[in-house]
C-alpha cells in the first residue's frame, strides 16, 4: 500500500541530499529513471493503473478523463505522508470536530492579514458553532524569526481559543520540502514565480495531510479572508441538502483556493496529488484536475459566497491584488431551506436551462424565451409548509435585461390533481416584482394558511427572455 509513497519520498530525500550540488541535469535523469523503474518492477502492490499514472507523472501529462477510475482506486493515496510537524501553539485536538478550517501563511513583503482572518473566523461564529470547528494555521515560511513573532501575536490575541482546543499553529521544517530551485518553467513563468507556486502546492499538501483526521469536513481558506456571519451553519445546511448525492468539492467562493470544501477522507489523496504535480501548475488549477479525476465534472458553487478576499497586497512579491468576490454577502447571507417540491412552467424553455435550476442553491438558473401575459413558473411543495421569507432574483450580470419586467408572486392552498399534475385552486398575491426582483419577510403574518404552492406569474408580455436566477424560501416549520 505504501509502495508509491515510499518511492517518491525517497525521491524527495535524494533531492534534498543533492540540493547544494550543481549537477541539475544528472538529478533530472535520475528522477525520470526512478519513475520509469516502477513500471517494470514486479511488485504485487503496483497495479496497471498505478503504473500508467506513474508514466503520466514522468512525462508531465495529466488526462482526467482517461485516468478517473484508476486514480479513484489507488490504494497508495489513502495513507498519510510521513512528516514530523512542530506544534508552535496549541495541542492535538481532544475530539473530532465537524469542520476543520485550514490556513497556510508566509511572510509578505507588504501587509499581513493573518490575524484579521483568524479574528473573522471566530467573531463570525456563534458559541455553538465554535464547538464544532477547529482552525489549523500553518506558518509555512522558513524565516524562524518571522514565525516566532507570528506565534507570539497569535498566542496573545487568541489565547482563549488555543486553550479551548480550537486553534492550532503548526510548522513543517524546511528539510521535508523537495527541491524548489531549477524547476520547469511551465507557462513561461519566471523562475521565482515557479518556485513560489510550487512551494505553495507543497505547503497545502502538508497542511491537508495534517488535517486529515481532525473532522468530518475540511475547508481551505487563504490567509487574507473575511467570513460571512454564521458561515458554519450555512455550510452545514448545504451539506445536508446534498445528502445522498456524490460530490468531491463544494465551493463557497469563486476566487482561487478560498472556500473549497472537502470530505476529510479525501484529504490524503489530495495531499499526495499536490505533491506529485507540485511543479506543474498553480494549486487552484490542480484542484480542477483533482475534482475531475474523482468524477465530479461540473463545478458545484453556492451563492451568495461565504468568504471574501480582503488582502490588497499579494503574498507573491507584494504585488497589488484587488480581486473581490462580488457574490459575497457578509450579514444578510442565508442559505435557503427550499423544501422538496415539484417544479413546472408553461414557458418555452431554452435548451437545458430547465425549471429545477432556479430552485437550486447552486450557481445555475432557469432561462425561458420571451414570456407572455399569464405565463407562470410554479412550485408545488411535497408537504404543506409555513414560510417566513421569500426572495426571487431574475436576470444575471451578463444579461441584465433578461429580468421579469412585470410580474407577481403568489402562494396557494387546496391542492387538486394527480401526483404529476397537482396544482392549487386558490392563490393569494403577496406582491409585485420590482426591477426584476421580489423579496418579502414575515410571510407567516401575512398568510394564514399552510402553503401548498408558490408561483411566479407574468402579468405583462415582454420581448426580452427571462432568467430566474434564484428562488429562496426560509421555513418556520414543516407541517
Amino acid at each position: 500500500m505504501q509502495f508509491f509513497t515510499r518511492h517518491y519520498l525517497k525521491y524527495f530525500d535524494k533531492m534534498r541530499c543533492l540540493r547544494k550540488r550543481s549537477a541539475v541535469s544528472f538529478l533530472g535523469i535520475l528522477v525520470v529513471c526512478l519513475l520509469f523503474m516502477n513500471l517494470y518492477i514486479e511488485d504485487g502492490y503496483v497495479l496497471e493503473g498505478d503504473k500508467q499514472l506513474i508514466r503520466e507523472t514522468a512525462t508531465h501529462q495529466l488526462n482526467p478523463e482517461r485516468y478517473v477510475h484508476s486514480f479513484k482506486d489507488l490504494s497508495n493515496f489513502s495513507g498519510s505522508i510521513n512528516i514530523s510537524y512542530r506544534y508552535l501553539a496549541g495541542t492535538p485536538l481532544p475530539r473530532k470536530r465537524y469542520l476543520t478550517i485550514g490556513l497556510s501563511s508566509v511572510k509578505r513583503k507588504k501587509g499581513n492579514y493573518l490575524l484579521e482572518t483568524i479574528k473573522s473566523i471566530f467573531e463570525q461564529s456563534s458559541y455553538e458553532e465554535l464547538k464544532e470547528i477547529a482552525v489549523v494555521v500553518q506558518l509555512a515560511d522558513f524565516d524562524s524569526a518571522w514565525c516566532e513573532g507570528m506565534v507570539q501575536d497569535i498566542s496573545q490575541k487568541f489565547a482563549h481559543h488555543i486553550i479551548a482546543g480550537r486553534l492550532i499553529v503548526i510548522h513543517v521544517p524546511e528539510d521535508y520540502y523537495p527541491v524548489l530551485d531549477g524547476l520547469k518553467r511551465n507557462y513561461n513563468d519566471p523562475e521565482d514565480r515557479v518556485k513560489f507556486r510550487s512551494k505553495q502546492n507543497v505547503d497545502y499538501a502538508f497542511l491537508l495531510n495534517f488535517c486529515a483526521n481532525l473532522s468530518d469536513y475540511y475547508v481551505m481558506l487563504e490567509d487574507d479572508v473575511r467570513c460571512s456571519k454564521n458561515f458554519l451553519t450555512a455550510v452545514k445546511k448545504v451539506i445536508t441538502s446534498r445528502e445522498g448525492s456524490y460530490w468531491v468539492t463544494l465551493e463557497f467562493s469563486k476566487l482561487g483556493y478560498i472556500g473549497k470544501l472537502y470530505h476529510s477522507h479525501d484529504l490524503p489523496r489530495l495531499a499526495h496529488f499536490l505533491l506529485m504535480f507540485y511543479q506543474e501548475m498553480p494549486c487552484d488549477w490542480l484542484l480542477i484536475h483533482f475534482r475531475g479525476l474523482l468524477a465530479q465534472k461540473e463545478v458545484i458553487r453556492f451563492k451568495p459566497s461565504l468568504f471574501q478576499h480582503m488582502g490588497y497586497y499579494s503574498s507573491y512579491k507584494g504585488a497589488e491584488n484587488k480581486l473581490k468576490d462580488d457574490d459575497f454577502e457578509e450579514e444578510s447571507f442565508d442559505i435557503p431551506d427550499n423544501p422538496p417540491a415539484n417544479l413546472h412552467t408553461n414557458m418555452n424553455v431554452f435548451e437545458n436551462y430547465e425549471a429545477s435550476k432556479a430552485y437550486s442553491s447552486i450557481d445555475e438558473y432557469f432561462w425561458g424565451k420571451a414570456p407572455s401575459t399569464g405565463d407562470f413558473y410554479g412550485i408545488v411543495f411535497e408537504k404543506p409548509i409555513k414560510i417566513s421569507k421569500i426572495k426571487v432574483v431574475t436576470g444575471t450580470e451578463d444579461r441584465q435585461n433578461d429580468i421579469l419586467h412585470h410580474g407577481a408572486l403568489e402562494v396557494g392552498e387546496k391542492i387538486v390533481g394527480s401526483k404529476k399534475g397537482r396544482q392549487c385552486t386558490t392563490y393569494l398575491r403577496l406582491g409585485e416584482f420590482k426591477n426584476g426582483n421580489f423579496e418579502i419577510t414575515d410571510v407567516e403574518h401575512k398568510v394564514l394558511f399552510d402553503i401548498n404552492c408558490m408561483r411566479i406569474l407574468v402579468t405583462k408580455s415582454q420581448k426580452e427572455w427571462l432568467i430566474i436566477r434564484s428562488i429562496s424560501s426560509t421555513l418556520i416549520a414543516a407541517v
